[in-house]
């Protein structure tokens, strides 16, 4: 067996495991990154700690493909810590790699990385002389069998010195198990006996690869579908309402709520989802499939742990004994087909506003006509998070990356490009939807984005403030002073950083987006689109009058 030091042992693993590796050197992962290049492993380095893990982050929901970060210890992983606790928030697998205290002892520049990291939620494997190899075998298999966020710790006193020789085996491979629960042959009943069937898929659904199974299973009954945004567009065909919750219109809300049984793949139901308690009916059945051990949520009546592609194939093969009534389960469709099309959808925005900036909503429908056919959509967390899910055509659910709405950050979107953009397919554009004040929050990776990106596009709704801050607090009274962010010129700052770029006052200069896409659509085109702060997303309503609600629950 080659010679190895410790942290070539580490990059030994973890090729066998990725291929990309993003992050910052620093003296703690130095050794690593050397060994990690004599590997082959393609280093995309970024501007600041915290891209690392968020890049890695976002290019796992992208391709599906396990990637890792890496840090200096102490001040560089410190940086790193609101992206890790997004990625454990979110249930993606993840590496971080960084340097560690000595294995002798802390020095007084130390800080207690392991505790820290536990305190996120996320297991810390700190790997040693003898068992390098073996550890850090154990921290990638962790992370991919529990969907998180895991540290590998290389003690700086460890780094280059020799590792011990390891006979490793190979990789496991992912299992997948066929096994599922008896109470399927009850679910089975329920779905055959249901006068108004829904499916509502989630991020589950999806990573199970369930979509074909679950697609099916909906044409046998005559049922409805629909998706979380993080399943948005898995289940598009007959039927199809479109994303559940905040996103969606309110016609496909009203027929969700007319479901009798409501079968949930994968999807976590979240408040969000769920419409904060009021997108299904009180009378209805929700049954839930999903890999967790138990139900996500207190309205589940029926609940199946198992894999989701593997059980809507056995719940084929039992509801083909059951024959479910044809002529009803059609006339619940055509019911649908007749309000979706009647119904109002989402509000077209206004030509002017008060202020005299773009209302978002118009800005986001101009743009999806505007926008690569092919295109792969991150958005960083904010109040203009609807846009893109409402208005905008998402090919695929791998082709829309919500980073922060798991841990309610904002600023992780420049950072998440970066690894989307080094994941998305030859031929694809990446578009990047993000406010104001996140961008400004990861401006030094705008950089990176430049570097990694053959095609990307960068849409900013700058609205001069943190939007949702305005909603929520300046419609209460609270000063706004705080709330306000003078107004940049991201225009100025992108062709100086090697971006094309151009400041979007109306409609019309969006023309300078399409000349620029016709050319090609080489390289990376900012967008900074100036909107109003006037118009309040129907999510941010919806929510807080929830908060409204508990308020007054709690008081009364």
């Amino acid at each position: 067996m080659t010679t190895l030091t410790v942290s070539g042992r580490v990059a030994q693993v973890l090729s066998s495991y990725l291929t990309d590796v993003f992050g910052v050197m620093g003296n703690g992962n130095v050794y690593f990154l050397d060994a990690a290049e004599k590997l082959g492993l393609r280093f995309s380095p970024v501007r600041h700690e915290g891209a690392a893990i968020a890049a890695a982050d976002a290019y796992y929901r992208t391709s599906g493909r396990l990637a890792a970060g890496t840090t200096t210890y102490g001040p560089g992983y410190t940086n790193a810590l609101t992206a890790l606790a997004e990625a454990v928030q979110a249930q993606v697998p993840v590496v971080l790699v960084t340097g560690d205290a000595p294995s002798t002892g802390t020095r007084p520049q130390d800080v207690d990385q392991a505790a820290i990291a536990a305190g996120l939620g996320a297991a810390t494997f700190t790997v040693t002389r003898d068992a390098a190899g073996s550890i850090t075998r154990q921290a990638v298999e962790y992370a991919l069998t529990r969907r998180t966020a895991v540290v590998i710790a290389i003690p700086y006193d460890l780094a280059a010195l020799e590792a011990a020789d390891e006979e490793l085996p190979a990789p496991h491979a992912p299992k997948v198990t066929d096994d599922v629960d008896g109470g399927l042959a009850q679910v089975a009943r329920l779905l055959a006996g249901a006068k108004r069937p829904l499916i509502l898929a989630g991020r589950g659904a999806h990573l199970a690869g369930a979509g074909p199974e679950l697609r099916e299973l909906a044409d046998h009954l005559g049922a409805l579908t629909a998706g979380t945004a993080l399943a948005l567009n898995l289940l598009k065909g007959e039927g199809y309402l479109g994303v559940a919750g905040g996103f969606g219109t309110d016609t496909a809300a009203g027929l969700m709520g007319e479901a009798d049984v409501v079968l949930v793949a994968g999807a976590s139901l979240s408040p969000f989802t769920m419409r904060f308690g009021h997108l299904l009916g009180p009378d209805s059945t929700v049954i839930q499939i999903d890999a967790a051990l138990q139900p996500t949520h207190p309205r589940v009546d029926t609940f199946v742990s198992a894999d989701v592609k593997s059980a809507a194939r056995h719940l084929l093969q039992l509801l083909d004994a059951e024959a479910p009534d044809a002529g009803r389960a059609a006339a619940w469709r055509a019911e649908a087909r007749k309000r979706l099309a009647e119904g109002p959808g989402h509000e077209a925005g206004s030509v002017e506003t008060a202020d005299g900036r773009l209302d978002p909503r118009s800005l986001a429908k101009a743009l999806d006509a505007v926008l690569p056919e092919r295109r792969t959509v991150v958005q960083d967390g904010g109040h203009f998070v609807g846009w893109a899910p409402m208005y905008w055509h998402i090919p695929r659910p791998q082709d829309l990356v919500m980073v922060g709405t798991a841990f309610q950050s904002i600023g992780l979107g420049l950072a998440s490009a970066v690894g989307a953009a080094r994941a998305v397919e030859d031929g694809r554009t990446l578009v990047l939807a993000s406010g104001d004040g996140g961008f400004l929050m990861g401006l030094s990776d705008l950089e990176s984005l430049i570097g990694a990106a053959s095609s990307a596009i960068v849409v900013i709704y700058n609205d001069a403030a943190y939007g949702a801050e305005i909603h929520q607090y300046g419609s209460q009274g609270l000063t706004e002073k705080p709330m306000l962010i003078p107004e940049v010129d991201f225009s100025g700052v992108a062709r100086a950083l090697g971006a094309e770029s151009a400041i979007i006052r109306s409609l019309a200069d969006l023309s300078a987006l399409t000349d620029w896409i016709d050319a090609g659509a080489k390289g990376t085109f900012v967008a900074d689109c100036r909107i109003t702060s006037s118009v309040r997303a129907p999510w941010l309503s919806e929510w807080m009058e929830a908060s409204r609600a508990a308020k007054a629950a709690v008081a009364g």
